[in-house]
Parts: structure tokens; sequence; C-alpha cells
């Protein structure tokens, strides 16, 4: 009978070693990714600053596991190692997902900020007088369609005539 999953607090030292508290001893990526297929618990965590490296480390064995790609299924055990891998594919999943809703209310509030920030900025520059992307974009318009108008009258044979500046 295998043992019930347990709950594994992974310290990563400055030197980049892993130390599993559970089992009070070092392990690499490789024994974290047999953890995690057995159905057991990982947090990984900084040493020194606690902070959560649990997805980093999760990321690197993904990794790892995809450099070795299809060839690693092709002896006799083919089966299990793949529903191992699948089953650190689904945890790896699980743990660095974001719920959708949060990613929208995010992106929302992002979205939100940076309208305010653009008012913001934009009536600064009108209190400053300094024009504006957008006032700036408005005077090339202008000047656009008053060049074209020249154009079309210079195309005529007909001069321009001299009259008030428009502001």
């Amino acid at each position: 009978m295998a043992p019930a999953p347990e709950r594994h607090l992974i310290k990563k030292y400055a030197n980049r070693k892993l130390y599993d508290t559970q089992t009070s001893r070092y392990v690499t990526l490789e024994g974290i990714a047999d953890l995690v297929r057995d159905g057991h618990t990982i947090e990984v965590i900084d040493r020194d600053t606690r902070q959560d490296l649990t997805q980093v480390v999760l990321s690197q064995i993904v990794l790892e596991e995809e450099k070795r790609g299809p060839a690693r299924l092709v002896d006799a055990g083919a089966d299990a190692i793949h529903e191992r891998g699948q089953a650190l594919l689904d945890y790896v999943r699980k743990t660095l997902n974001v719920p959708g809703e949060l990613v929208n209310q995010v992106e929302r509030r992002r979205s939100d900020l940076e309208s305010m920030v653009d008012e913001a900025i934009e009536r600064a520059l009108r209190r400053l007088r300094i024009p504006s992307h957008h006032d700036i974009d408005r005077l090339n318009g202008r000047i656009d369609r008053l060049s074209a108008e020249i154009r079309k009258v210079s195309a005529n044979g007909v001069k321009p005539r001299a009259g008030k500046r428009s502001r």
C-alpha cells in the first residue's frame, strides 16, 4: 500500500540547492517531480527571503520534461511514465492557472488606470499650454486637409487668395 500523499516544504538555498524539510534531505528537480507524480503537494520557498518559488520550480521541471521528449516513453513502462508525467502536468497547470475572471478584472483595472493617467496628463498639458499628442494629431489633420485643398485649387489654375489666417 502506497503512503498517503503529504505536503512537502522545499527550501531553496542561495547555492541553488533544494532541501525537503519533510524528509530532511536535499532533493533534485527530478525528486520534486517524483513527489508531484506520487500525488504529494509541494511548496518551494527561498530560504532567506521566504519568497514563494513553487511556480518557478514547477516551470523548470516541465521544461526539463519537455526537453527529454517522447523518447523517454520508449521503454516497457511507457504507460506508467506517461500517467505519472500527466499527473505532474495536471498539478502544474492547476498550480499555475489563474482564474479567468481574475485575469479579466486585472485587465479592466489596468485599462481604467491607464485612462485615468492619460486624462491627468492631458489636463496637466492643457494647464501648461503644451500641446498634447491629440492636439498635434488634430493640427496635422487640419494641415493635411488645407494642403489637399491648395493642391486642388492649384490644379484648377486658380490662384489661392490671401485671406485671414484661422487659428
